[in-house]
C-alpha cells in the first residue's frame, strides 16, 4: 500500500499569519516540521498542499526544494485540495498532518499507521477522536477511497473545510481511535497563536542542534521546566475548528489594536463574547454577510444607527461612486459642502451657519469649541452621551460615577488632564432643579444635551432648559447625532418646537458615509473665526455628497415616519410576547432607535441568551433595535417568530431552569471594561 504523508499548510492564518515560515533556530517551522516527518519508516512520501494564492508562493518555493511534491489548490475548498493532491501522487494510504504541529513524532506515526495496516475493515483512525495525546500530536491515516467518498458527497462548508469532518461524522465510514495509555491531552504543543510558538520555541532551543527528539523527551523537559509550558495553557483545544473566521480574526486583533477595534459599541464582548462573527465581507438593506458567508438578517443596531436607508442604498452609493470617478480630495474646496450648508439651514430656519466634520465626537467638540469662545465661559453642563474627547470625559475627573447615568457607565477619565477638573458639570435629563443649582453655583457658559433618548420631557422640562439658557445668557447646544432624522426630517426638537442656539448632527446624515454637521445661530457660530478649529480630511467631498442625496432619498420615502411606524410596531410586539410569558420588561427609547430590558437579577445573562440563540437563526439581535426603511413587515414578522420560543426558555429559567447550563460562553459586557 502506498503511504503518502500529506502536510496541509497555508501562509493565511487568520490567528496567526505566515506561522510556517517562522524560524525556529534559523529553520521556518515548516522546515522542521518537513525534515521530522522525513524520518517515519511508514511514509513513501510526502506532498504538501497549500493553496493558489500568491501568499503562499514563498512556502510552496521553499518546500519545493526538500524530497517533496508541492501541490497547489482552492484556499476555501480544502477538502478538494487534498483529494487533488492525494490523486496526482495515486496515494492509497494516506496521513493528514497540519503545518503548525512541527514537533510531529515520527515513531508515533509509524505507530498510527502500522496499527492501521492491521486493522483491514477500518476506514479511518486517528488519535484525535478521543484526544489522549498531547495536542501538536494529531495524526490521521484514512484510505484514498473513503477521501474520494467524502470529496464526493460532502456539501457544508464545515466538511469542505476542514477535510475529514464528512468522514468522521456522517456515519457511513468504520473509525477507529488510537489511544495513549497514559492521557496527555491537555498538553498543547500546537502553533495556533503568538504564544504557542513561544512554547515550541523554547522546546526547539532546548535540545538544539538535536531534531530528532521524541515527544517522550519533551513530557520529560515539560517536568523540569513547566513555566515554559503554562504561557499558553489558556487556551482551548480544536478551537479554531469551532470558531469561525470572524472570530479568529478578532483574537489576532486584541494583539495589535487597543480594544481590538476602534469603536466600544462594536466590540465582540458588547454582544457575545467568543461567539459573536466581529467582520463583515457585505451589507445590503438589513442583512449582513461575515467572513465566512454566512448570512444574518441585522435587527440590531444597523451600523449603530448610521443607516436609516438600510446598508448600501443605491442611490447614494451611485452618488459617491461619482464623486470618486471625479475625484474625492483636491487643493481647492468641494462645492457640496455649501450646498448642504443650506440645505441643513433650511430645514432649521433658527440657525444661520454651518461647519461640518466627519465623526459625532468631532463634532461635539467643535460645538463646544465655538461655543466657550462665544460665550468666554469654560463651564459646561452636560446631559448624555457626547463623545470621547477630553472635554466630555473631564465630567469624571471628580467621580468616576459621574458618567454612569449618561449611556456609559465605566468611563475611566485617564489621560485627561487633572486640571480640567471642574469644568464639565453633569445633570439629570428631566430633574431641572439639578440643572439651576449648577448654573446657581457655578460660572456655565454653555449646556450640551441630547433632546431625548431613553425617556420622554416631562413637566416643560425642555421649555424650562431653554428659558434658563436664555435668562443667564448660556448657549444650548442639542446633541442631535444620534436623534436627527429619526422621527422628523431634520432634528427631533422640531417635534418639541424648542429652538436650540446650536445642533449637532451625524450617524443617518450621510447614510453609512462619514459626515457630521454643526449648525448654529450666527452670533454664535461666527466665534468659530476667533479660534482654531481645521482638518484636512473634513474638506473631502464624499462627505457631504452623501449627505446630500440621502436627504433627497429621506424626503421623498418620508423615511422618518416609516421607520417610527416600524420601531412602535417592534415595541408593542415585544410588549405581547412578555405578557404572553409574564416576563417583566421595560421599553425604551425613540420608537426609531427602541429598546427593551428585563427587570429581573438575571438580565443580563438573558440578553446573552437572546443574542446566542437568535445568532443560531441567523439575526443579528440584541435587545435594541436601530430602525430602517429595509426593516419591512416580513422580516419584523420572522424575527418575532425567532423570538417567541427564546422567551419561552426565559420563562422556563425564570421558574427554575438554570440559565447558565444554555449559554455557549461568557456573558456580554455592559459599559467600559478594559480587554486583555
Amino acid at each position: 500500500m502506498k503511504t503518502i504523508t500529506i502536510i496541509q499548510a497555508r501562509m493565511g492564518s487568520t490567528r496567526f499569519p505566515d506561522k510556517v515560515m517562522q524560524p525556529i533556530c534559523g529553520t521556518p517551522m515548516i522546515g522542521l516540521l518537513i525534515e521530522r516527518l522525513s524520518k517515519a519508516k511508514s511514509i513513501d512520501q510526502i506532498v504538501l498542499a497549500t493553496t493558489e494564492n500568491m501568499s503562499d508562493d514563498i512556502l510552496a518555493q521553499y518546500a519545493s526544494e526538500f524530497d517533496c511534491v508541492v501541490f497547489r489548490g482552492s484556499d476555501k475548498d480544502v477538502l478538494d485540495r487534498y483529494y487533488k493532491a492525494a490523486s496526482i501522487v495515486e496515494a492509497e494510504t494516506i496521513v493528514r498532518i497540519t503545518g503548525d504541529c512541527p514537533l510531529i513524532d515520527p515513531q508515533l506515526v509509524d505507530e498510527v499507521v502500522e496499527f492501521f495496516s492491521k486493522k483491514k475493515k477500518v476506514d479511518y483512525l486517528s488519535n484525535t477522536i478521543i484526544p489522549t495525546y498531547p495536542d501538536g500530536l494529531d495524526i490521521e491515516v484514512f484510505t484514498f477511497q473513503s477521501l474520494e467518498k467524502a470529496w464526493l458527497l460532502a456539501e457544508h462548508s464545515m466538511e469542505r473545510e476542514h477535510v475529514t469532518p464528512y468522514i468522521k461524522e456522517s456515519g457511513q465510514f468504520i473509525c477507529e481511535n488510537f489511544k495513549s495509555e497514559k492521557d496527555f491531552s491537555e498538553e498543547r504543543w500546537t502553533v495556533d497563536e503568538p504564544v504557542d510558538f513561544e512554547v515550541v520555541q523554547n522546546i526547539f532551543k532546548y535540545f538544539h542542534p538535536r531534531r530528532d527528539f521524541s515527544w517522550h523527551e519533551v513530557l520529560v523537559l515539560r517536568k523540569e521546566h513547566s513555566d515554559w509550558f503554562m504561557v499558553n495553557q489558556h487556551l482551548i483545544r480544536n478551537e479554531g475548528a469551532q470558531l469561525g473566521t470572524g472570530q479568529k480574526l478578532w483574537k489576532r486583533a486584541k494583539r495589535v489594536i487597543p480594544g481590538g477595534n476602534m469603536l466600544l459599541s462594536k466590540r465582540a464582548e458588547m454582544f457575545l463574547p467568543e461567539q459573536w462573527p466581529a467582520y463583515f465581507s457585505k451589507a445590503k438593506g438589513c442583512r449582513v454577510w461575515d467572513l465566512d458567508g454566512r448570512e444574518f438578517i441585522d435587527m440590531s443596531i444597523m451600523g449603530i444607527g448610521t443607516n436609516i436607508l438600510g446598508y448600501g442604498h443605491p442611490e447614494v452609493d451611485e452618488a459617491v461612486y461619482q464623486t470618486i470617478t471625479t475625484g474625492n480630495m483636491s487643493t481647492l474646496n468641494c462645492s457640496e459642502e455649501v450646498y448642504l450648508a443650506e440645505r441643513l439651514i433650511k430645514m432649521h430656519p433658527w440657525a444661520d451657519m454651518a461647519r461640518f466634520a466627519r465623526t459625532g465626537g468631532e463634532a461635539n467638540a467643535i460645538a463646544i469649541r465655538i461655543a466657550r469662545a462665544a460665550t468666554g465661559k469654560d463651564k459646561v453642563a452636560i446631559c448624555g452621551y457626547h463623545g470621547w474627547h477630553d472635554w466630555y470625559l473631564a465630567t469624571n475627573l471628580e467621580d468616576e460615577k459621574n458618567l454612569s447615568d449618561h449611556l456609559l457607565p465605566g468611563l475611566e477619565p485617564n489621560g485627561v488632564p487633572k486640571n480640567l477638573n471642574g469644568s464639565v458639570l453633569p445633570f439629570s435629563y428631566n430633574n431641572i432643579s439639578e440643572l439651576e443649582d449648577l448654573i446657581r453655583n457655578h460660572a456655565i457658559g454653555v449646556i450640551m444635551m441630547e433632546v431625548c433618548r431613553n425617556l420622554e420631557p416631562e413637566d416643560n422640562f425642555l421649555e424650562k432648559v431653554r428659558e434658563l439658557a436664555n435668562i443667564n445668557n448660556i448657549v444650548l447646544i442639542f446633541d442631535e447625532c444620534s436623534s436627527g432624522f429619526r422621527q422628523t426630517f431634520g432634528g427631533l426638537h422640531k417635534i418639541y418646537n424648542i429652538e436650540p442656539d446650536m445642533a449637532i448632527f451625524g450617524k443617518a446624515l450621510g447614510n453609512g458615509y462619514a459626515i457630521t454637521a454643526i449648525i448654529g445661530k450666527r452670533a454664535i457660530m461666527e466665534a468659530a473665526q476667533s479660534t482654531f478649529i481645521s482638518s484636512t480630511f473634513w474638506t473631502e467631498r464624499i462627505g457631504p455628497t452623501a449627505a446630500l442625496k440621502t436627504l433627497d432619498v429621506m424626503e421623498r420615502e418620508k423615511s422618518w415616519e416609516r421607520i417610527t411606524q416600524t420601531g412602535q410596531s417592534i415595541g408593542e410586539r415585544w410588549q405581547v410576547l412578555a405578557d404572553k410569558y409574564e416576563l417583566p420588561i421595560t421599553i425604551n427609547g425613540l420608537a426609531s432607535m427602541i429598546s427593551f430590558s428585563m427587570t429581573v437579577s438575571d438580565r443580563i445573562k438573558y440578553k446573552t441568551l437572546i443574542t446566542q440563540e437568535m445568532l443560531k437563526k441567523e439575526f443579528l439581535a440584541t435587545s435594541t433595535i436601530y430602525v430602517c426603511t429595509e426593516h419591512t413587515p416580513d422580516l419584523v414578522d420572522q424575527y418575532f417568530t425567532a423570538l417567541d420560543p427564546i422567551f419561552a426558555l426565559i420563562k422556563e429559567c425564570e421558574e427554575g431552569r438554570k440559565v447558565d447550563a444554555m449559554l455557549d460562553g461568557p456573558i456580554c459586557h455592559e459599559g467600559f471594561k478594559r480587554l486583555n
